[in-house]
């Protein structure tokens, strides 16, 4: 039981974080942008530990990230809302459904993270912040 707290708080610190991101992108603000994409990130790096370590499977190598999304706003409103159903995957104890979304979600804010790099690496913004 223990582990599902920490899951669900690590989860509901992520959509918060996310929604920061989202306010930030909209403010054109890619230093908090960035932050707080990398703190949701971490969230979910951790639940994803502790669903690890409670499912004890390896399913994960097949929930790959299949979207051709290439703009950060879509990419994050989808994170949010994989994140959203993982909670309510979570009240009823559905772990391996609510790891999956998790898993999901971090695939997407790692193709965040991927797309903010390369502006930095350019040195400017480019139209993927619609």
């Amino acid at each position: 039981m223990e582990h599902q707290q920490k899951i669900a708080e690590a989860i509901k610190s992520a959509i918060n974080h996310l929604e920061s991101s989202m306010k930030a992108l909209v403010n054109r603000d890619e230093k908090v942008l960035a932050s707080s994409v990398w703190r949701a990130a971490a969230d979910l790096e951790y639940a994803n530990f502790l669903f690890s370590v409670m499912q004890n499977d390896s399913d994960s190598r097949s929930w790959k990230l299949r979207s051709k999304q290439v703009e950060i706003g879509p990419l994050l409103v989808s994170a949010q809302d994989l994140l959203r159903e993982t909670e309510s995957g979570l009240e009823v104890s559905d772990f391996h459904e609510a790891y999956k979304k998790t898993w999901m979600a971090r695939g997407y804010l790692l193709k965040v993270q991927e797309i903010l790099g390369k502006r930095r690496k350019k040195g400017g913004k480019s139209s993927s912040t619609r």
